[in-house]
């Protein structure tokens, strides 16, 4: 269930209840590597859009830099929503253990509201993939329970890696969070998740801007009075999909924030889902063991 309020503000965010009973954002602002971070727009989102749900990862070596907008930003900690992920080369138990100490570290905090396993692929000579997930995600539980990771999840996992998580009889991702957009939709993945109590979460929402020349969506758009993006967002959230937009300038932060006062109809809602065709897969999950 969702629940999204009359108006977006700082202290009224739309949010999702995780297994756990915490409760994540269901608007947030993403980063990357290479050019994907704009401490500009970091404060922009956090000051100005009332933006509280910010993810970000060790791979995109930006965590300083964000560490140092929040402070900056003058948010309360306690107000913030942070997802940070892990990334395969740092894959095991002891070294999992203290790259997300060093994450803290380097993002000013005491804890992370949200920590991911980056991808399912592991970068571990000699040992299966299987054995070392299963021993990494175990050091995520450990995490878990000393209170340092207040909610633990994956990124890009297919069912069968959430099956072997769950076969170990330990803690079920809380979040899965995966490439989630009208030409990408792993709709048996979002199902699986739902009926397993696993809050979905899509990034690339608007397909590295491939979405928003699409005639269907521009046509909604015009029909609508919004941005391709704005349409884009909303189909995202109205799916009840955690969304995850980036984007490094404040213009199309603020745009990308106005989702909360329209709905898409039952019609167009489908007309976005039928543009799904397969062949705007940005990643190739087949190659994972």
């Amino acid at each position: 269930m969702v629940t999204i309020p009359n108006s977006f503000t700082a202290l009224s965010c739309p949010t999702v209840p995780l297994s756990n009973g915490r409760n994540i954002p269901i608007l947030g602002l993403g980063t990357s590597h290479v050019g994907g971070y704009s401490h500009e727009a970091v404060l922009y989102a956090l000051q100005e859009c009332g933006i509280r749900h910010i993810d970000t990862a060790k791979r995109y070596g930006c965590e300083e830099a964000l560490g140092k907008a929040l402070v900056e930003s003058g948010v309360p900690r306690n107000d913030l929503w942070l997802t940070t992920k892990l990334w395969p080369g740092d894959y095991g138990h002891q070294s999992t253990k203290q790259v997300c100490r060093d994450s803290c570290v380097r993002l000013g905090v005491d804890y992370l509201d949200l920590y991911l396993m980056h991808w399912p692929d592991c970068m571990v000579p000699g040992v299966s993939s299987c054995e070392v997930r299963a021993e990494t995600w175990r050091a995520l539980e450990e995490l878990y329970d000393e209170g340092l990771c207040r909610a633990i999840g994956v990124s890009n996992f297919l069912i069968h890696h959430l099956d072997e998580i769950k076969d170990h009889g330990g803690i079920v991702p809380h979040v899965n969070q995966v490439e989630f957009h009208p030409f990408q939709q792993p709709l048996e993945l979002v199902e699986y998740c739902r009926k397993e109590n696993i809050v979905f979460e899509g990034y690339c929402p608007l397909a590295k801007g491939q979405a928003l020349t699409h005639p269907t969506v521009m046509a909604l758009a015009e029909k609508y009075g919004r941005s391709a993006s704005q349409i884009c967002i909303r189909w995202s959230i109205q799916n009840g999909v955690v969304t995850i937009p980036k984007s490094t300038k404040p213009e199309r932060v603020h745009e990308n924030c106005q989702v909360f006062g329209f709905s898409l109809d039952d019609s167009d809602m489908a007309a976005l889902s039928l543009l799904h065709d397969g062949r705007h897969v940005s990643w190739d999950p087949t190659h994972v063991e």
